[in-house]
């Protein structure tokens, strides 16, 4: 029996989304969309869940959409339409619901849609063998799968404009430089420094790093007025849980804090 196109695991406090169609560099199907799709909903449902990674299995971290399918015209017009709506763009929306911070760790190459499903992953750590681009233009295409969204946001318009009109490989360093990862690392070491990452991350407070992704994200679509009225009730609201209080002791005795999510 063959294996499921996407794999879901658990290791302690983080949940691990591999995507697992190495034969065919990570393409989309329908199966691993729904069981990626799947895999986010049950991470934000699971409150022992505080980290999610997402990578992939093979050479390829995604290479997006078939080609071969799109040259032998099997996905036209409605039919594309359909398949992003009802498949991709369900991811999109699903991370844009998700509070939990979703960490990519890109093992190669991330080729037009495969490079956007990892921008739009909060943090990124990248294998000094990996590689992006916009590639839609090379098929002539436009970044329909959020890359036209989220790239201007990390790198600025001009040159977001530039990397979706003219297809070019970004490296590693290129992509560091243009703050499009965080961090690069040997090949060998990309999940042992993603799991540091996400374990760093997931021995914090939970509610409070779940806060912050919300304020982060909810800033951009709103005045300082606004943000500081929205942010000051958070921090109210924090104030009083558990964690807070455990913090606060630890603190005081000197001592690691030991937090429940409370």
């Amino acid at each position: 029996m063959s294996e499921p196109h996407a794999l879901y695991e658990k290791k302690g406090y983080i949940a691990i989304i591999t995507l697992n169609r190495p034969e065919s560099k990570n393409s989309f199907s329908d199966e691993m969309l729904a069981l990626w799709k799947q895999y986010l909903v049950d991470s934000r449902a699971d409150d022992d869940v505080r980290v999610i990674v997402v990578t992939g299995k093979g050479d390829t971290f995604c290479s997006g959409g078939n080609i071969r399918d799109m040259a032998e015209g099997k996905i036209q017009s409605w039919d594309m339409k359909r398949f992003l709506w009802d498949g991709v763009h369900r991811i999109v929306l699903t991370l844009e619901d998700l509070d939990k911070p979703v960490i990519a760790a890109i093992n190669g190459a991330a080729m037009g849609a495969g490079m956007d499903m990892s921008i739009m992953c909060d943090l990124r750590v990248c294998s000094d063998r990996a590689k992006f681009a916009e590639s839609y233009i090379n098929m002539g295409l436009v970044p329909g799968d959020g890359g036209a969204w989220f790239l201007p946001r990390i790198v600025g318009t001009s040159k977001a404009l530039e990397l979706f009109m003219t297809g070019n490989i970004i490296t590693p360093e290129e992509a560091l430089n243009l703050r499009i990862v965080n961090r690069v690392v040997p090949h060998e070491r990309l999940m042992e420094e993603t799991f540091k990452l996400a374990e760093q991350i997931s021995n914090k407070p939970p509610l409070a790093i779940r806060m912050t992704k919300r304020a982060v994200y909810q800033s951009e679509a709103s005045t300082l007025r606004s943000h500081l009225d929205y942010i000051s009730s958070q921090l109210s609201l924090l104030s009083e849980t558990k964690d807070h209080l455990e913090a606060a002791s630890a603190f005081l005795e000197r001592r690691k804090p030991v937090f429940v999510g409370e």
